[in-house]
């Protein structure tokens, strides 16, 4: 158990200027890495699908430490760690942009009527369109005119998609996973999700039941 020393050393360097900057420059490293080891002939054999494949990696990936975020600030006690959740979720857009895009141009070179064709015929390339489908709009309402707009009870629940988003994503996962018989990666994955969302579920169905002499609070009490 962090003592409050450390917790408060730790909410002073997540709130620092610098902070946002730097978590921001580190989420871009992979697409750093993937642009220029394209650049340079480094993605193997079959560089148009090392470059699908890892964008689509990385988009999960991201997407588990946006899952991530809630359970670190409050098992930690940090709650200055919620201020980096929406950029992490627009990085979850991002990654799923250019997954898509790297789809689109490299497999279908562009063309939209092969690629509509394409969802339609193969359940997991339709898994995986459906989730860019549903988080186009969580990215583009994680803004505070949004929030305003909406009302924050309506905001909550749209963003609550992100729990479906996260088994479809799963689920196209695996269904790629599948043709290689490689479930390995799989099942780590499926294992952070399961931890994650399980987490949320206790939380919110393990709450200890207040005494009858609670129920009514007292006036002016929040």
């Amino acid at each position: 158990m962090a003592t409050a020393r450390t917790m408060a050393v730790r909410q002073r360097l997540l709130l620092h200027p610098a902070a946002k900057p730097l978590i921001f420059i580190l989420c871009l490293l992979p697409f750093a890495w993937l642009f220029y080891a394209a650049l340079t002939n480094q993605l193997g054999a079959n560089p148009q699908e090392a470059l699908i494949r890892a964008t689509g990696d990385w988009t999960l990936r991201f997407l588990c430490i946006v899952l991530a975020v809630t359970p670190l600030r409050v098992i930690s006690g940090t709650p200055a760690l919620a201020r980096f959740r929406r950029m992490l979720g627009l990085f979850v857009y991002f990654y799923v942009v250019v997954h898509l895009l790297s789809y689109s141009g490299f497999d279908m070179g562009f063309d939209v009527a092969d690629i509509a064709k394409d969802i339609a015929k193969r359940p997991f390339i339709l898994v995986g369109f459906s989730c860019f489908v549903l988080l186009t709009p969580l990215a583009a309402t994680s803004f505070n005119a949004a929030i305003k707009a909406l009302g924050a009870k309506r905001w909550q629940l749209l963003h609550k998609l992100v729990y479906l988003i996260a088994g479809l994503a799963l689920l196209h996962f695996f269904w790629m996973r599948a043709g290689k018989n490689n479930f390995a990666e799989v099942f780590v994955y499926a294992a952070i999700i399961a931890a994650l969302l399980g987490w949320r579920a206790w939380k919110r169905f393990a709450r200890p039941k207040r005494p009858a002499s609670a129920a009514v609070p007292v006036m002016g009490a929040r």
